[in-house]
């Protein structure tokens, strides 16, 4: 199968092809902002390196959680690109896929970080390849007595990979004194080729996973409404006055 790979989601713009594991075409820059500038061009020659996008059998997008508008511009374009070659679109987590971008030692536990900022993490646990719970928006505190609570007897050196774990070390130095860390700024390509390859298109709809609300609120006024008055000055004077 020949998997189209588009992520946005972090740290980083990357659009790739790939077969059965191998890279047929592939261009990745670290990237805070400005995806939507680069996205279409990288794909472009990604896929006349790899023999053009014709022969594309399934697209795979990150869905986050990450960046609100890195998401959506890796989302429209794959879903675009997908409905205009007639091929399913597979949403990919972020979090999956930073813990899939390496290969832990067996048994071990693996916690895949993001930085949300204002002290959460964005977090998934996993041991040999499975999942042990939900994604999650937590605390700086509750993500480090997530990971402890999930160490086996005798464990004391989980992986965190990830933005968010030089973030849980920092602010929890002597409870995760054993952690080996493994910053990425964003998953690998080659690990979210091989996630989007054995998902499944009815179960994976490329929807972007919030984990928490945004910050930006809807206006209470429109452009040019006057502002409401306060209950004690619409009342008119009071009492006694």
């Amino acid at each position: 199968m020949r998997i189209l790979i588009v992520d946005t989601a972090l740290g980083a713009c990357s659009a790739g092809l790939f077969e059965e594991g191998r890279v047929l075409g592939l261009r990745s820059e670290p990237m805070a902002k400005g995806h939507q500038e680069k996205l279409g061009g990288m794909v472009r020659d990604a896929a006349a390196e790899a023999g053009g996008l014709g022969l594309v059998d399934r697209i795979g997008v990150t869905v986050g959680p990450g960046s609100f508008t890195g998401l959506r511009v890796g989302l429209a374009f794959a879903q675009g690109l997908g409905a205009g070659l007639d091929r399913p679109v597979v949403g990919i987590s972020t979090l999956d896929g930073l813990a899939a971008s390496v290969e832990p030692e067996a048994g071990r536990l693996v916690a895949a970080l993001v930085d949300a900022r204002r002290g959460q993490v964005y977090v998934r646990l996993f041991r040999d390849g499975a999942a042990l719970g939900e994604a999650e928006a937590l605390s700086l505190e509750a993500a480090a007595d997530r990971i402890l609570a999930e160490l086996k007897a005798g464990e004391d050196k989980p992986l965190l990979i990830g933005t968010g774990g030089p973030v849980l070390v920092d602010a929890f130095p002597e409870r995760l004194r054993g952690a080996v860390l493994k910053v990425l700024a964003a998953p690998a390509p080659e690990a979210l080729a091989v996630l989007a390859s054995a998902t499944d298109p009815e179960k994976a709809r490329p929807r972007p996973l919030y984990l928490r609300a945004p910050d930006a609120v809807p206006p209470s006024r429109l452009p040019g409404q006057a502002r409401a008055l306060a209950a004690s000055a619409a009342s008119g004077p009071g009492e006694g006055s």
